[in-house]
């Protein structure tokens, strides 16, 4: 078990890399030009109800108060008020967390079962024609912006064929799922391409590697070699490199909601930068940022399983 001591320490080591962020966010949202007390007030924007707005946030307040006022919030397991929504951003975000966190899932899930089966094929045909189609459709799947590859998913299955809802997240489960698939799928035919491409690498190397060949000397089919061996191997490096693109995945939702409006998360976060809403936009941005974190401490531990030769 001493191999798993890093969980006891890797926590600590999180602090520094959120805080960085806070700072990051809460000076970038107050770069981005536009005051929010004219936003939201709109004509009525008098010097009377501005002052009235800018007090009521803390808005007149200089910028290093309002950092310490947002860390007294995130202390306290708050991220303060929104000013377009006029509720607490954290049971906010909570009510937008699900449609981000199923999309996020479908997504690998998706990808999951689209890349481990090609890159198998792949490895164990190298240099042939399915190879060659492979690594072809893969560099093409790197290559298509995810706002692109959504709408010629909704031309083609919901405005041509009519099989799936164009947009929304539906009530019902089957609703929901069947929602998701669109931009689920748009989410898999980008992070599949680079899935594939490091399966097919970890797969050809572990075919030739020293364990596959002792297992063919103590008698195992080329099968058995393979997916006992071979594809355990393979996945240890691919485990990291999933997580990474998680992180990039998540906060790439912001795209990918906004094609399929999609109420989640991403959308929160564009609406709270038009209109302004610093506690939405610093809220949503630190949750993306724990949970990109997360991400990547589940896969520290999910890669020392995987190889005990690892330590962290």
């Amino acid at each position: 078990m001493h191999r798993y001591r890093f969980v006891l320490f890797r926590p600590l080591q999180f602090l520094p890399v959120l805080f960085g962020i806070s700072v990051i966010t809460f000076v970038l949202v107050r770069l981005i030009p536009g005051d929010p007390a004219r936003i939201l007030l709109g004509t009525r924007a008098t010097p009377t109800a501005l002052a009235r707005i800018r007090a009521q946030y803390g808005l007149d307040e200089p910028m290093w108060a309002q950092y310490l006022y947002f860390l007294k919030n995130l202390a306290s397991g708050e991220m303060g008020r929104s000013t377009l929504y006029k509720i607490d951003v954290l049971p906010l975000i909570a009510t937008r967390i699900e449609p981000t966190l199923a999309l996020v899932t479908m997504g690998v899930l998706l990808s999951l079962a689209i890349a481990v089966p090609f890159a198998a094929i792949s490895a164990r045909r190298q240099g042939r024609a399915a190879d060659q189609a492979v690594r072809v459709v893969s560099t093409l799947g790197i290559g298509f912006p995810p706002f692109w590859l959504g709408l010629v998913l909704i031309l083609l299955f919901s405005v041509t064929l009519g099989w799936l809802p164009v947009s929304g997240y539906g009530e019902t489960l089957g609703e929901k799922i069947s929602h998701l698939i669109l931009p689920g799928l748009t989410v898999a035919l980008s992070l599949s391409a680079v899935l594939t491409r490091s399966l097919r690498a970890g797969m050809i190397a572990g075919i030739h590697s020293d364990v596959a060949t002792a297992a063919r000397a103590r008698g195992l089919s080329e099968n058995a070699v393979f997916w006992r061996h071979v594809v355990p191997n393979a996945l240890v490096p691919t485990v990291n490199l999933l997580a990474v693109n998680i992180g990039w995945l998540i906060g790439g939702t912001v795209v990918v909601e906004s094609v399929f409006a999609l109420p989640g998360m991403g959308q929160l976060l564009v609406r709270g930068i038009f209109s302004r809403d610093y506690m939405v936009v610093q809220g949503v941005a630190m949750t993306f940022a724990v949970a990109t974190v997360l991400v990547n401490f589940l896969a520290d531990i999910v890669t020392v399983a995987l190889d005990p030769r690892v330590k962290l």
